[in-house]
């Protein structure tokens, strides 16, 4: 299925892409967001607790939490039963 992702699409894609610890500029350019949407997104994820913002040697991360997983995994199990394919995102 190609075209306009949905917001769990890109939500999905947010937290999968800061696993490992990224900088807003780096999901914003790897996900292909405006900052302005992005950060909107961003500070959705912040409030449900799935992204956390820290800071290290002088600089800003974000990282997805350990409660984001059941959104990760309920995402992935209902992309799978609908596309008979998981979601694709090339990290």
């Amino acid at each position: 299925m190609k075209g306009k992702r949905t917001l769990y699409e890109i939500y999905w894609e947010i937290l999968t892409y800061a696993r490992n610890q990224k900088t807003s500029t780096n999901i914003i350019h790897r996900c292909s967001l405006n900052s302005k949407i992005a950060q909107e997104h961003i500070g959705f994820l912040m409030n449900k607790g799935y992204l956390r913002r820290f800071e290290e040697n002088g600089q800003n991360y974000l990282k997805t939490t350990e409660e984001a997983k059941p959104f990760l995994e309920a995402f992935k199990d209902m992309y799978l039963e609908l596309f008979s394919r998981g979601p694709e995102f090339k990290l």
